[in-house]
């Protein structure tokens, strides 16, 4: 039997990459990577040379079949996402599922994940809390919001620049004018910035500074 690893990616600065996870990604005879022009870069960087294949959300449930049969003849596989850790909101549980009821070993390295460094800066409560990630797009979005705004331990979203001005006010709306927020952007990047306040007051501020990058938001959960 093979291996898995999913290995976490850095989700702006490059010095965040491990030494682990540069040495495995070297050592594995295969590397998944959801946009292989994407992870391409990063390879280059780390004079990393192994075998790339492209696996992301549109192939991952034909190709499941294709890579179980690899680790069952003795490769070992990595798995890559463009950025931050394998399976969270991006792919990795459908293939991590497949190779445990296949008995095949599943070993995930520790690294860049966005929401964590969002949470701990936020100031609000990080001793429990409720990871959402991608708020439902239009069917379900009402039912979601309406169950979380009686949630009362810290909520975290993940958010697109061109949606954060709707979820906003979604929030304002369903979770109330004063309830308090904490928006990151481009974390670890040059133009990193955290925004803090009630979540009518972060609504303002992005209205008037349009959004740009990508965000992570912190929401306190009802008192």
């Amino acid at each position: 039997m093979g291996k898995l690893y999913l290995v976490p990616t850095p989700i702006g600065n490059l010095e965040d990459m491990t030494l682990r996870a540069i040495r495995v990604l070297k050592e594995v005879d295969l590397i998944l990577a959801e946009d292989t022009r994407t992870s391409g870069k990063l390879l280059q960087h780390f004079d990393i040379g192994t075998q790339m294949y492209s696996h992301h959300a549109h192939n991952e449930h034909s190709a499941i079949d294709g890579i179980i049969k690899r680790l069952q003849n003795g490769e070992t596989i990595a798995l890559i996402s463009d950025a931050g850790t394998p399976a969270i909101s991006d792919p990795g549980f459908l293939l991590t599922r497949a190779c445990l009821e296949h008995e095949i070993a599943v070993e995930c390295l520790p690294g860049a994940t966005a929401f964590v460094p969002a949470l701990v800066n936020s100031g609000l409560p990080n001793d429990k809390f409720v990871f959402e990630g991608f708020l439902p797009v239009k069917k379900g979005r009402q039912t979601r919001l309406k169950l979380l705004a009686e949630e009362t331990r810290t909520i975290i979203f993940y958010e697109s620049p061109h949606k954060l001005l709707k979820t906003l006010t979604h929030f304002v709306e369903y979770f109330g004018a004063d309830r308090p927020v904490s928006v990151s952007r481009e974390l670890t990047k040059l133009y990193e910035e955290t925004v803090r306040g009630t979540a009518a007051e972060v609504l303002h501020h992005y209205t008037k500074k349009p959004p740009k990058g990508e965000f992570v938001i912190v929401v306190g959960g009802k008192k």
